[in-house]
Formats: structure tokens, sequence, C-alpha cells
């Protein structure tokens, strides 16, 4: 359960918007380093929506530490996401297709290798250790053992709703009102 927190999160991390206000990331959540926030301001490549109250300051310069920006020109989330372990990870909700355990997490390939399976968004999903072991180089049938969702490549848009599933552990009250999870607030 996430915890929505009145002090900054650890280095101050700003919350990166969309120009279209929304967060660019769910899981992980887009947030950048201090400085990179800084520093995109100082590029006008953002806008500050919200500060923390803590200042930094060079010798002719202060300001604020920004805790949300928004990026000024649009960034399309329509492009495929790339097939990566912690896509797929995502895509199955970090549990394994076979069992649901969510711990010692793998890939498997639904259809091995060796019986001419392709590493490919369609045919690996989460498996548990255990159960990947147990499964070997056998077919689904030959094992007994079928995945609980036909492996699919995701859009952009379904891994962002997964995503929004896992909050982080801490989240700045700044960030609450670009965020949409149902997190109450806890002082």
């Amino acid at each position: 359960m996430a915890e929505v927190v009145t002090t900054p999160p650890s280095g101050r991390p700003a919350l990166v918007l969309n120009a279209d206000f929304r967060p660019l990331s769910y899981y992980p959540l887009s947030v950048w380093p201090w400085q990179e926030a800084v520093k995109a301001v100082f590029l006008n490549r953002v806008e500050v929506v919200a500060e923390y109250d803590h200042l930094v300051r060079s010798p002719s310069f202060e300001m604020r530490l920004p805790s949300v920006i928004a990026l000024r020109e649009f960034i399309r989330q329509d492009r495929p996401p790339a097939f990566t372990r912690f896509n797929v990870f995502l895509r199955d909700g970090f549990q394994c297709v076979y069992c649901g355990a969510g711990h010692e997490l793998t890939f498997d390939h639904v259809i091995p290798r060796s019986k001419g399976g392709r590493t490919s968004w369609t045919n690996i999903v989460a498996a548990c250790s255990p159960c990947n072991l147990k499964k070997g180089g056998r077919l689904p049938r030959e094992a007994k053992m079928f995945p609980a969702r036909k492996p699919a490549r995701p859009s952009t848009y379904q891994l962002q709703e997964i995503g929004r599933r896992f909050p982080p552990n801490h989240l700045h009250e700044t960030w609450m009102d670009y965020l949409y999870w149902d997190i109450e607030l806890e002082a």
C-alpha cells in the first residue's frame, strides 16, 4: 500500500507529466532526479507545475525545486512497447502464469526453443523458477501446464493500465492531482 507523504521523497525527484498533464509512465513512475528537472527548466523544455519547499542556490540565482513538471512538447505514447523482461513481467502482473506465484520470476518459452519456439511477445510468459523447471523443454500439453492467459503483445496503454496496479511505496502530496490511484492521505 502506498503512503502519501508531506515530506519530500528521498532525493526530491520531480514527477514528469506529458504535455497533456498525464504521467509519462505509471510503472515505473515517471520521475526525474531534481538535477535533471532543474536543467529541463533552464532549457525551457518543461513547465513547473508544483514545487517543493526547498531552495537551490547559486551565487546569482535561487529557485524552489520542482516537484511536478510537464513537458512543453507532447510525446506520443502509441508506439509499441519494447520487448523486455520487465515489460513481460508487467504484462503478466508480476505473477507466474502457471501457479500465480509472485517470486523467483523467470521467462518461459511456451513452445520451447528446442521445438521451434521463438523469443517473442506471443511465446514468452512470466513463470516462477519451480514451474519453469517443472515444465522444462516440453509443450504445455505434454507437461499438462497451461498459461492462465494467452501471451500477446500489449499496447503501451495496456501496460500503463496494468502499471497503475503497482503504486510506489511513497508518493508526494503534490503529485496526487496527476496520479490516479485510490490512496488515502497519511500524514
